[in-house]
């Protein structure tokens, strides 16, 4: 997998990246310094400044950066290397507490980062393969839905990546994507919207539009894409597990990449 970072190589904000993610493989403390400083290292400009200008969908320089943080971070304290034993725990418990530290502690952007990189992670298949939630997802989903709580679109974005569509009950989930379409956020935010929705939501998406349209007002123009029919009860897909754990390093061609060691 690789998470494009727009940091144009040997730029004094690639170095610094590199360092920092060196630093942490070296000493997982350094993450809270790590994750402050990213924007004012990196900048905040969006990963994707055509469609999305303001970085609210897709994210935005710093988010990447900040997720490739916590993939290290996981890496760094073995989360995923001992599945099913009291070692494994501990990294996962250790792992979950960090991450609770970064999102209460950090900023919006700072919380977005956490939420990026529980997407990174679920990317990568080192979350487990699905079924009962481990304790690690189970700290995810109540950073996710603190995050569903806020008005800050950005937030609700993040919290609908790949980790929102793998581990989010398909009711939270629902409100989740309404509430995209009320704060006028593109629904290109949402990862496996077309396998996640269904009738349910598709019911609630026409009933919005109705009250939008008795009030007057506009109705979004991609609520298109939840107001068709949709089997009924849909839920996500396992996620296949890896075969080795990827680590990520900073790459001259201006990406982060996973190299499998």
């Amino acid at each position: 997998m690789t998470v494009t970072t727009c940091i144009p190589a040997g730029t004094p904000g690639a170095t610094w990246l590199d360092e920092a993610l060196a630093g942490v493989a070296r000493d997982p403390d350094s993450v809270t310094r790590a994750f402050a400083f990213a924007a004012r290292k990196v900048g905040r400009a969006p990963l994707h400044p055509d469609t999305d200008p303001a970085g609210v969908v897709h994210g935005t320089v710093d988010d990447a950066a900040r997720a490739a943080l916590v993939v290290t971070l996981a890496d760094t304290v073995g989360v995923g290397m001992g599945v099913g034993t009291a070692v494994g725990a501990d990294a996962d418990k250790d792992f979950a507490d960090r991450l609770v530290l970064l999102y209460r502690q950090g900023d919006g952007a700072e919380r977005r980062g956490v939420l990026r990189g529980l997407d990174a992670l679920t990317t990568l298949g080192d979350l487990g393969p699905g079924g009962e939630p481990t304790p690690l997802v189970t700290t995810g989903l109540e950073l996710a839905a603190d995050a569903l709580r806020a008005n800050d679109p950005s937030l609700v974005a993040a919290a609908v990546g790949p980790f929102g569509a793998r581990y989010l009950d398909q009711h939270t989930w629902r409100h989740a994507i309404l509430k995209l379409v009320f704060q006028g956020t593109s629904l290109a935010a949402a990862s496996g919207l077309d396998r996640r929705a269904d009738d349910e939501l598709a019911r609630m998406a026409r009933d919005f539009a109705a009250e939008r349209q008795a009030a007057g007002r506009s109705v979004p123009a991609d609520l298109d894409r939840l107001t068709a029919a949709r089997p009924a009860g849909t839920r996500p897909t396992k996620a296949r597990p890896t075969k080795a754990r990827p680590t990520v390093t900073a790459t001259t061609d201006t990406r982060l990449s996973t190299t499998k060691e």
